[in-house]
Parts: structure tokens; C-alpha cells; sequence
């Protein structure tokens, strides 16, 4: 069953508020309680989001807390925790799916009131179980997890912590080095995007949709996001509240490859394209990201030469927005400032959007141009285009 389009980007003047009332109300969402990577070697990688993009560590649980099969290090943001773990066992599903597909998003878990009836409503509505309902204790209180199956070997985790006062979850200790970073001023998941197989769009958005009582805020088709070489196609679903937004994108036929045709080529199925994370302040953001060796997308100098003409007043100097690479797109209600990080491993896969939402609720749709080139032109230097 297709998912019912509420909206077009072309008309995108419907509202947002009427669609965020078209999502149902059986699965309230409060936000995004973690995500879990999948990583060769979890304390480099660790290591790196610290220095690079100004986590701090948190928690963590391996062979010293009684864990023998894996270990993990919770690190944070603001609001945003991320997960990062690594198997021992070789032989182990950990270790299958870094094989097989490299670093990246293997959870995305949802922070709910009752992850009983979370499971409950979506597994009745048609869900794939992961993990029935189970509590888990230590001193510090109890957490209860369930969790079901989404896109490619991607999964939904639910978390209720309403009676947890430990610093993560049951079976993590408290974190802490001598090496402490200063944040960069990233504060929140704005949105996740997932990218599946040519064709399948409209079967996630529908299981969005159906399953866990999304709306479909906007859609964009090839004529939208393309150049002359390649397009994709995107819905972006969205929870009741708008807490929670999940673009999915599926290739759209071109002459040439892809960018979601690159990644699922070389992440060996769908899965977590990038993660967009949200900044009171994109220039300081983006220039410590910058100083420590974080790789962001070229944005040619000429994208500058019309913004101004189409995106009107804003508060940033723009020779300053084009130092740094840092793009602008307005929509009804204000405007916002984007840049893209490129693969932050090896695979040409997971990358990271840096956001700043000065009144805007839309995607940066007069940005696209300027992006699938710049996306290009690095595939095009990877052979891969």
C-alpha cells in the first residue's frame, strides 16, 4: 500500500502543523534516546567523534563491567548519545555485519514512555519482532527495551528509562578520561536518512506510515534532486510531534550512478545514509570541525554568486557562510544553514549533516543542485559515478 502523500515540495504551503496532526498517536515518540554504530575498533573510533566532532565520553561496558562477548562506549552531546561498539567473537552477528558492510548505523533506538505497548502496537500493525519486551536491572533501577526490524539489517530500539537513574543503561559504568575535548555545539538528531533499494521508497514510507503512525511531511522526486547525470527520490515521514524525521530516498534512473546507488553498492544493502545534527551557531561549528580535520563537501565559490538573490536578508555575513563552505535555503517560515561532512570511514557510506534551523522546517531544497554536484564530483575522483 502507497503512503498517502499529504505534500509536495512544490507545495509546500499546506503547513506543517496539519501534517504533523495527520501522524497517530498509538506510538508517542519523545525523542531520539541513542544510536548505535557498528565499528571495526570501537576505542578509535571513540577517540576520533571525541577530538573531531566534540563528544565527551559518558559510559561504557566490556570485559571490566562483565561483558564478554563486545564492548561499547557511550559518548554525548548535548542531547545526542552515540554508541560505538565492537565485537570479540569473530564469528559473532557483530562482527558479520561490519564484514559485510563496514562501519555503520546498526540501531536507532526511540526513547518512549512504554516500550511494552511500543512493541505491542507496531508488531499487531505489522512489524518484524527484534526483541520481545525485557527489563533490565542494576542498582541504579530498571530500563525496559523491545525493538523491531526496519530497513536492510537497520533496527528500532525502544527505550523506557522512567525508572532508570543510572548514567546509560544497566551493565555500563561511567566513562571517564583525561582527555576532554571542547564541544563543538552540536546539540540534537534533526533528522536521519535512510537510503533503500530502486523501487522500495513507498513500501518504508507506507511501513512508516502504517506501522508506527508517521505522516508523510514532504516528497521529493527526480525532478527536484537531480542533474544531469543522476536524481533520487525522498519522502520524508515524520512522528507526531516532529521529533522524529526519517527521509528515505531510493535511486531514480539516470545516466550515470547514483549517489544512494553508491552507497548501497558498497554498504552491501540499505541502511543509514547520514545523520543530521542540529547547532545554535553552523560557523563555529563547522570551523572546529574544520581545524580538526573533520572533511567537508566542496561548495564552489560561484554557488555565493546568487544566493543572496534567493535566500533575501540573513543574519550571517555571507563572505564568512562561503569561507567555510556553509550553505543557505529559506522556506516560509525562515531559512537554515547546512554543509555536509563527506564518508567518515573508509566505505563511501555513513556522512553527516550539520544543521541550523533559523525558523525553517524544510530540507534545504535550493541546495540540492549545489550538493548532488559537489557529491558527484567526489564520486567522479572515487570512480564510482
Amino acid at each position: 500500500m502507497e503512503t498517502k502523500d499529504l505534500t509536495h515540495v512544490s507545495n509546500y504551503n499546506y503547513g506543517i502543523e496539519k501534517i504533523f496532526d495527520k501522524a497517530q498517536d498509538f506510538l508517542p515518540i519523545n525523542g531520539t534516546d541513542y544510536v548505535e554504530l557498528y565499528v571495526g575498533n570501537a576505542k578509535q573510533a571513540a577517540h576520533f567523534y571525541k577530538t573531531a566532532f566534540g563528544f565527551q565520553e559518558l559510559a561504557y561496558a566490556g570485559l571490566e563491567t562483565g561483558v564478554r562477548d563486545k564492548v561499547s562506549y557511550v559518548l554525548y552531546q548535548d542531547k545526542i548519545r552515540l554508541v560505538l561498539t565492537s565485537p570479540f567473537d569473530p564469528e559473532s552477528d557483530i562482527s558479520h555485519h561490519i564484514r559485510k558492510h563496514g562501519d555503520g548505523v546498526k540501531v536507532i533506538a526511540l526513547w518512549v514512555d512504554d516500550a511494552t505497548k511500543a512493541f505491542e502496537e507496531t508488531t499487531k500493525r505489522g512489524a518484524k519482532p527484534f526483541m520481545k519486551p525485557t527489563v533490565f536491572k542494576d542498582e541504579h533501577g530498571e530500563v525496559v527495551k523491545s525493538g523491531i526490524h526496519t530497513y536492510g539489517e537497520t533496527l528500532h530500539i525502544f527505550v523506557e528509562r522512567k525508572n532508570y537513574k543510572g548514567v546509560f543503561l544497566p551493565g555500563f559504568e561511567t566513562w571517564r578520561t583525561e582527555y576532554h575535548p571542547r564541544p563543538t555545539g552540536l546539540k540534537y538528531i534533526d533528522h536521519m536518512v535512510g537510503n533503500v533499494e530502486l523501487g522500495t521508497m513507498n513500501q518504508w514510507a507506507s511501513f512508516y506510515e502504517n506501522v508506527m503512525g508517521f505522516a508523510n511531511l514532504i516528497t521529493f522526486d527526480d525532478k527536484d534532486i537531480s542533474t544531469e547525470y543522476t536524481a533520487l527520490m525522498s519522502k520524508v515521514m515524520t512522528n507526531g510531534n516532529g521529533r522524529i524525521k526519517f527521509p528515505i530516498n531510493e535511486p531514480a534512473l539516470g545516466k550515470k550512478k547514483s549517489q544512494v546507488e553508491e552507497y548501497i553498492d558498497f554498504y552491501h544493502g540499505p541502511g543509514c545514509q547520514h545523520i543530521a545534527v542540529a547547532t545554535d551557531d553552523i560557523i563555529f561549528t563547522i570551523s572546529e570541525m574544520r581545524k580538526r580535520g573533520v572533511d567537508f563537501l566542496y561548495v564552489p565559490g560561484t554557488y555565493y554568486d546568487t544566493v543572496k538573490d534567493r535566500v533575501g536578508l540573513i543574519e550571517e555575513d555571507m563572505e564568512v557562510l562561503k569561507k567555510w563552505g556553509i550553505m543557505v535555503d529559506r522556506d516560509e517560515d525562515g531559512y537554515l544553514l547546512q554543509i555536509f561532512t563527506k564518508p567518515v570511514e573508509d566505505r563511501p557510506t555513513l556522512f553527516f549533516e550539520i544543521i541550523q534551523r533559523k525558523g525553517a522546517k524544510s530540507f534545504g531544497k535550493g541546495n540540492f543542485q549545489a550538493l548532488f554536484e559537489s557529491i558527484e564530483a567526489e564520486q567522479a575522483r572515487r570512480g564510482t559515478l
